[in-house]
């Protein structure tokens, strides 16, 4: 025991002799649990947390580097449970400007797609899917979702990054882009190789229920994805089926997949859409607390904005983009005459964007053909008129011209509901968005890729105080790691891994804008990720120091 001690007393001799790698002193310090706010130093060593003090303790520490905190806030990285940075991680420079610069260290994907398991079937990119995010490269193989994991890290990336497993993803690999419910056969087969996504890391399964091929799938059959990652301790998590005229069902629905799976539900970016549908929300929350006081853990996220962001090709029935053919529907005077009747008509069987925000609610984005740039920044209806149009028909004739699913915003939910989802014990925060680079961005995006964090700290924090500082910092850090099972991350403690931020809370605020997104934050001053520094005083260092994570039912090979 004695040579123990003395040999522990000889490795802390040599630390001191040589100095942390950084200390933060007298930072008003928010830990991440919800705890009030003290001043604090802290030391990092190695990448992890090694010291945190009250203010003054680490004065004389050796330390290679010392960052004088005084008037800012130093809390642990933001988890972002919805980012769509794939292609970013993978294809892209890795830096993912737009998210570290409001504060993100964690970045958590898959909604829908992930780019595995992969097979023939898989390959097929449909505009209009939810495999149309994400780039070409997928992962074959039985270990295809530890693959891609890897090759993100290797590749190199600014934050730490993990994945759930897209249920459209795994729909696709079995039926491609066809409807139609899966045999018992095809059931055993994509059981199989959830569980194996699940021992490669994937948090669990997150569908996308508007978007085909997932919106092909019932409820019987994500009750049986759910059952096979349930031993992993997976989630399942959800955009769900609707978020207007059947949130409610929508709603039970992913309780009953909850409840029947055995497992959490997690429902994405939580809304009531469509004004006639705002005062929806009171019984949408009653039906999660009911469940919850039942037993059942389900529980949800959200952005901090009244508007939503996904393709045009939202305004079309799923069964257009069938087998792939969306182009070719598109272009069939008959079908185009069908879809315009029912959209007319109001009374549609799906999840119209179009009709919840109205063409005065959508906002064209992303047009790449030259002949359509007059269009980019315009309203449906603005185009429409232009056009000479119904707007259904300038809708049809865009993504016809365009070839692709066109980013679009959509005005759809209340303010008053945005800050009261805010103040719910259950919520957590995530972008639904990549991380863009303002330097050489090429189309406009939502200005959540670059302000959801700094936008609440801001805006519902500082100025309307909607929530205090403590529990904003809590929602967007431990909340999420604690529902998905990052047990080395979320909290400012000893042994933690060091993702950190340091910001001045009298100047943070959102500057990026629906008009002119492609700003940074204002008031993120420092960004540590694994104890490496990615953003310093309103600059990228370049650093990449972003490790792959993995959910609780990892299986190291």
């Amino acid at each position: 025991m004695w040579r123990l001690f003395f040999l522990t007393g000889m490795s802390t001799l040599s630390l001191l002799a040589q100095g942390y790698d950084f200390v933060i002193s007298g930072a008003k310090v928010v830990d991440g649990t919800g705890a009030a706010w003290f001043h604090g130093d802290l030391a990092v060593q190695g990448g992890r947390i090694a010291k945190l003090t009250p203010a003054g303790l680490l004065k004389s520490a050796p330390a290679k580097r010392r960052i004088d905190a005084t008037g800012l806030v130093l809390s642990p990285g933001f988890i972002d449970i919805q980012g769509h940075s794939r292609d970013y991680l993978l294809n892209g420079d890795g830096r993912v400007i737009g998210k570290v610069s409001q504060g993100v260290t964690t970045e958590i994907m898959g909604e829908g797609s992930s780019n595995a398991p992969a097979n023939s079937r898989t390959s097929t990119q449909t505009p209009g899917s939810a495999m149309s995010r994400g780039g070409p490269i997928r992962f074959a193989g039985d270990h295809g979702f530890d693959e891609w994991l890897r090759a993100m890290e290797t590749h190199g990336g600014s934050v730490n990054m993990g994945s759930f497993m897209g249920a459209g993803t795994l729909r696709q690999y079995m039926k491609a882009m066809a409807p139609g419910r899966l045999t018992a056969v095809e059931t055993q087969e994509l059981q199989r190789v959830i569980r194996l996504g699940m021992e490669d890391g994937a948090f669990g399964i997150a569908s996308a229920l508007i978007y085909p091929p997932d919106s092909y799938s019932n409820t019987d059959e994500l009750v049986e994805m759910a059952k096979a990652m349930s031993p992993y301790g997976g989630v399942y998590i959800t955009h769900l089926r609707s978020e207007a005229d059947q949130l409610l069902e929508a709603i039970d629905e992913a309780i009953d997949i909850g409840r029947r799976g055995g497992v959490p539900v997690e429902i994405y970016h939580l809304k009531a859409a469509g004004k006639e549908n705002y005062s929806k929300l009171d019984a949408a929350i009653a039906r999660i607390e009911q469940a919850r006081a039942a037993g059942l853990d389900v529980q949800a996220n959200m952005y901090p904005y009244t508007a939503g962001s996904t393709g045009l090709t939202s305004c079309f029935p799923a069964d257009v983009a069938a087998d792939g053919k969306l182009f070719a529907n598109l272009d069939n005077l008959a079908i185009r005459q069908r879809i315009k009747t029912e959209i007319e008509s109001g009374k549609v069987n799906y999840e119209n964007l179009c009709l919840q925000a109205g063409p005065e609610g959508v906002l064209v984005l992303g047009l790449n053909k030259p002949e359509n740039q007059k269009y980019v920044g315009k309203r449906l209806n603005e185009i429409a008129a232009a056009m000479n149009k119904h707007w259904v028909d300038a809708a049809m004739d865009l993504v016809l011209s365009e070839r692709q699913r066109i980013g679009t915003v959509y005005f759809m939910m209340s303010e008053a509901n945005v800050k009261r989802q805010l103040q719910l014990p259950w919520i957590k925060i995530g972008t639904d968005a990549g991380g863009p680079n303002p330097a050489n961005a090429t189309s406009r995006v939502h200005p959540r890729s670059y302000g959801t964090y700094t936008r609440i700290l801001g805006k519902y924090v500082r100025d309307e105080k909607v929530l205090p500082l403590e529990e904003a910092i809590r929602k967007v850090t431990s909340a999420v790691a604690t529902r998905l099972s990052i047990h080395d991350r979320g909290v400012l403690r000893e042994g933690m891994a060091a993702d950190l931020v340091l910001f001045n809370e009298r100047t943070v605020a959102e500057r990026a804008t629906y008009e002119n997104p492609h700003q940074v934050s204002a008031g993120i001053e420092h960004v540590f990720v694994n104890g490496v520094e990615v953003w310093a005083d309103g600059k990228h260092t370049g650093a990449k120091p972003g490790k792959a994570l993995r959910g609780p039912g990892y299986r190291p090979r």
